[in-house]
């Protein structure tokens, strides 16, 4: 019996998905962006101490090797053959820092992850005093605390003030950012120091240890970052695009361990056969894109003009607003950060970066805390039979209020109750409070721009809501734009690789990348109610203010 003639799709583009939770490797058609296979493995989470957050280096990797295997076999049963993969790109959880062996290949102590949304004051969510369980509706791979102290320490040796720092990487000096976790682990960890000193020591976020790892390792690993992750270090001049010798000086990090920076969209190097990947699947295949998680979603969501801005919706929202070839300093509490630079010798990109830290998490709340709903998706069905929340208005402000306040002391509230309100009314606030704290990002944004958005473009779990999509609309008064394919952060890692000169198999000009469809959502509401309900969230928001009078009485931290 002859075999099965293999599918003809032409040139096919791979991504790894590598995020807090999990790993994903996902396979698309360079010519439609369409999905054809993917695989997901859970990744674990350790706890060694209160108020540390770790993850296994190797266990990432493994789940990688996972990921690509079997979806090499998904593609296999679907008659399309691997050979057509021709490039691959890494899109991964920003800020979380892995030191290892450049001899053994061995980590030299666990990746320490990024705590929530950081901030000009960092109000960092934390557990309450002797609870082994993070605070409510809080991500917990974010939260690791140990480095609060090294930036006190820090903070008292700033030349000047604080703008040293933010001048010419666009943060803030926060717990937030790899330098400190980097400091952190030079100060505390015996093996490291050793490392370092025997010169056996390598640096990277995840991007770079997935690349060394995947191009060989020990075995001729090329030790890199692309602009994106870099500027998510603190230690990364983001107008020269260089790492910064006065800030490797200031945090006193040794510029030898650091990885090269290229561009987000190159060949790096190439698959090498390695014994936990089976029949070496896609050896000698180029790894040529290289993006941070919310960077790759907004090429994903081909965001390349000025004032385009994406918003993800997960436990917590991220927004990008690309601000084209010029850095804005906010004067509202957001980030400056890379957004791209999709070419060794095309122009950098820059972006406006501001986060809700609870989105997803409130329904999670509703759920775990309260048990109004089962399952998360039971919030759409509830909100459904009501309509409206009858004006009652739920600030989940459960660690304090993030940007652009940045008001620590600050708690949740639900306030507008009458004997009328039900858990229906509830959810419906709950969701309309994932819609205001959106807005209100987006509002600091344009004053920081000067560019009002003609619309926004979404992606991430929540999307899939209906309501909460039309309450978007409603409350910001400008469409909303979901692409129909909701996996926009791989896409844009598979994009930035079949673009890459020497593969060449994806075109980024506008008129090639219309096989995206679009999902759209108008308000329907007026302009004046849409401005009463924010005003009067706005009133919400300030009774929430001022909970909590000194941050060690529930804090727990010594």
């Amino acid at each position: 019996m002859a075999a099965a003639k293999k599918a003809v799709l032409g040139p096919l583009v791979g991504a790894v998905d590598q995020g807090t939770s999990s790993t994903r490797f996902l396979v698309f058609n360079s010519k439609t962006a369409e999905l054809l296979s993917h695989h997901q493995v859970e990744i674990k989470q350790e706890f060694p101490r209160e108020g540390w957050v770790e993850q296994d280096p190797k266990e990432i990797l493994q789940s990688v090797y996972e990921c690509i295997e079997k979806t090499c076999e998904k593609l296999g049963q679907l008659n399309i053959d691997i050979s057509n993969i021709k490039a691959i790109g890494v899109s991964n959880q920003r800020e979380t820092t892995v030191v290892w062996d450049k001899l053994t290949g061995e980590p030299l102590y666990n990746a320490v992850a990024a705590p929530v949304s950081p901030g000009p004051s960092d109000p960092v969510a934390v557990a309450p005093s002797g609870s082994s369980v993070p605070a409510a509706g809080t991500p917990s791979v974010w939260l690791d605390l140990r480095t609060q102290s090294t930036v006190e320490n820090l903070s008292k040796r700033i030349p000047g003030n604080n703008n040293f720092v933010k001048s010419k990487t666009g943060l803030p000096l926060s717990t937030y950012f790899s330098a400190v976790k980097l400091r952190w682990l030079l100060d505390n960890v015996r093996k490291v120091q050793r490392a370092v000193e025997e010169d056996r020591a390598l640096f990277g976020t995840i991007d770079s240890w997935l690349i060394w790892s995947l191009t060989g390792g020990a075995n001729g690993g090329v030790h890199c970052t692309d602009v994106t992750n870099a500027s998510r270090t603190m230690l990364f001049n983001i107008h020269s695009l260089e790492w910064d010798k006065e800030l490797c000086e200031f945090f006193e990090i040794p510029m030898k361990i650091l990885p090269n920076v290229r561009s987000s969209s190159e060949i790096y190097g190439l698959m090498k056969i390695s014994h936990s990947l089976k029949a070496g699947a896609l050896e000698g295949v180029p790894i040529s894109g290289c993006l941070g998680d919310q960077s790759a979603a907004l090429v994903g969501q081909m965001c390349f003009q000025d004032g385009q801005a994406k918003n993800t919706y997960g436990t917590g929202c991220f927004l990008l607003c690309n601000t084209g070839r010029k850095c804005v300093f906010s004067e509202h509490g957001l980030l400056t950060t890379v957004a791209y630079k999709l070419g060794r010798d095309k122009p950098v990109y820059y972006a406006l970066e501001g986060s809700v830290a609870i989105a997803g998490a409130v329904i999670r709340w509703l759920r775990d805390n309260l048990g109004i709903i089962k399952t998360s998706e039971e919030i759409e069905k509830l909100a459904k039979e009501v309509g409206t929340s009858y004006g009652c208005y739920f600030v989940p402000a459960f660690s304090g209020l993030y940007a652009p306040y940045w008001e620590p002391s600050a708690r949740g509230i639900i306030c507008g109750l009458t004997q009328f309100t039900n858990k229906c009314h509830i959810a419906f606030a709950a969701l309309e409070a994932v819609c205001f704290q959106t807005r209100e990002i987006l509002d600091a944004m344009n004053r920081d721009c000067g560019i009002p958005l003609s619309h926004l473009q979404v992606d991430g779990g929540m999307t899939n809501n209906k309501i909460l999509m039309q309450l978007q609309a409603d409350i910001l008064y400008i469409p909303v734009v979901k692409p129909s394919m909701p996996e926009t952060t791989a896409l844009g890692a598979a994009m930035a690789a079949g673009a890459a000169e020497g593969v060449g198999v994806w075109s980024l000009e506008p008129e090639d990348l219309s096989a995206v469809t679009m999902e759209r959502f108008e308000p329907q509401i007026n302009a004046e109610e849409s401005e009463i309900r924010y005003s009067t969230w706005k009133k919400a928001v300030m009774k929430s203010v001022g909970w909590v009078t000194t941050q060690s009485s529930e804090s727990g931290i010594p």
